[in-house]
């Protein structure tokens, strides 16, 4: 069955709202768009599952809903920003659809729910991370005109009996939530304080969503969390104690069809058995999400990140010398509390150093309840920020263009995700390291979830281009 959702998806910039689909069940209709993080993305499919099994069915339309959700990120300012914006036109728009309901979810939800409730009475449900199970009762309580929020935070909830509706469209890759929570106190983040501590989803829940992700056609899988290396699941009835390297290759041994892949990774956590299961096992893929954050140590110490420069990039080279060829992506923030030209440069060398394929740049923004709001001043100049972020991104360019480059004349595996963006007559798909390849369809009779070997003749920074060579 099908769902019509909308996702705006921060993280890549410059991409386009994706509408994905539709359910044509229901007497009510819900609108729902998702900001921020894959963890958000694979919320809104929890969220969509329970209102489906509650009478609703999705539009695409905004306008025609009698429901309009944001799931929302407080992760940086520039998030929050669009949000409110977004707001303002739905409630536009319910000012002329009487018993339409506008409710905000997730992180932003649990923070902000008295200003978004009371004061700007821009929203009438607000429901945090660990309250979707409560929305038929907030939709109800709205609806008779009552306040209507539920943000307590559990330590138990993971929402392992919901089998989320697939959102995605593609019919291929899904995201499959392995555990909720954080217990890195990053003291820019505010994960620990919006969605809790750390708790692991039952291991027979995970191992059972993937199996019937790859019988109903899937291909690709996952694996998400805030950090999901501290995975770590014992069973009450047996005693056995799953860690994240055993779960890795429980769900590989599923099918040499069904790829593998895991994010995010926290540097200290990320240990030897987890590599060493990536190389027993083909079909996980070989490509790590390995946030660095910033090269300085004394930055790394304001921001609690419990690792030095010298560490990581040991680390580096500990995954390259294991899984040679590894594919390893970062996070940056430029312009942290604090940050001199130097400490700046020491990113750019880490970054030079790790040489990434891709990296998720940002410039601080202090985001209010964070240990860093508490204990530092923000105290780096705007138009400073921008301009290391800018020289941060340069950087990222040439490095991706320089991965690429490496790569003419190489030929890779590619699992098929679905027509090029540009051209009908081309397929489009990754590599094991998670690199979009495109390339001619040809007369090989391919469809999407099919594999196919492809040379690379040509690139951009972010694509290679290549010729079919042949099929699996």
């Amino acid at each position: 069955m099908d769902i019509n959702i909308k996702r705006h998806d921060e993280m890549r910039q410059g991409e386009a709202w994706q509408p994905i689909v539709q359910i044509q069940s229901g007497t009510k209709k819900f609108y729902i768009e998702s900001y921020g993080c894959q963890m958000n993305f694979s919320d809104s499919e929890i969220v969509a599952s329970i209102l489906q099994a509650n009478g609703f069915s999705a539009t695409t339309q905004f306008e025609t809903a009698d429901l309009v959700l944001l799931n929302t990120c407080s992760i940086r300012e520039k998030a929050e920003q669009t949000i409110r914006k977004r707001l303002t036109e739905f409630r536009k728009v319910k000012e002329g659809r009487k018993g339409m309901l506008i409710g905000i979810l997730g992180c932003m939800a649990e923070r902000l729910k008295a200003q978004l409730l009371e004061e700007e009475k821009l929203v009438d449900i607000v429901a945090g991370p660990d309250a979707y199970r409560s929305l038929p009762i907030l939709i109800a309580e709205a609806g008779s005109g009552q306040k209507s929020v539920n943000v307590l935070l559990s330590r138990e909830e993971t929402y392992a009996d919901i089998s989320p509706v697939r959102l995605n469209g593609n019919g291929v890759t899904a995201y499959i939530s392995i555990m909720r929570g954080c217990n890195n106190m990053c003291s820019f983040c505010v994960v620990p304080f919006t969605r809790g501590r750390e708790r692991s989803r039952p291991v027979q829940s995970i191992l059972e969503e993937a199996q019937q992700l790859f019988d109903s056609g899937f291909r690709e899988v996952t694996l998400l969390g805030q950090n999901v290396d501290s995975y770590y699941y014992t069973d009450t009835g047996t005693n056995e104690t799953v860690t994240f390297a055993k779960l890795l290759e429980l769900v590989a041994a599923i099918s040499p069809l069904l790829r593998v892949r895991f994010s995010t990774s926290h540097p200290k956590d990320i240990t030897r058995d987890v590599l060493l299961a990536m190389t027993k096992y083909k079909n996980i893929c070989r490509y790590i999400h390995l946030p660095v954050q910033s090269g300085n140590n004394r930055i790394l110490q304001l921001m609690n990140r419990t690792y030095t420069r010298e560490w990581y990039k040991a680390k580096v080279d500990e995954i390259k010398k294991i899984i040679p060829g590894c594919g390893i992506s970062s996070d940056i923030i430029a312009g942290f509390c604090s940050e001199t030209e130097e400490d700046h440069k020491e990113t750019m060398d880490i970054m030079a150093y790790s040489k990434y394929d891709l990296s998720y740049m940002y410039f601080y923004s202090e985001r209010p309840g964070t240990l860093a709001a508490k204990r530092y001043t923000d105290d780096v100049p705007e138009d400073i920020k921008k301009r290391r972020l800018a020289e941060i991104v340069a950087l990222q360019n040439k490095l991706s263009l320089q991965s690429n480059q490496e790569d003419i004349g190489k030929i890779f595996e590619v699992l098929i995700e679905g027509d090029s963006k540009k051209k009908k007559d081309e397929w489009m798909g990754r590599s094991t390291h998670n690199k979009v390849l495109v390339f001619p369809k040809e007369n090989f009779g391919l469809q999407k979830g099919d594999y196919a070997f492809v040379k690379v003749w040509s690139c951009t920074k972010a694509t290679l281009m290549g010729r079919i060579e042949n099929i699996k």
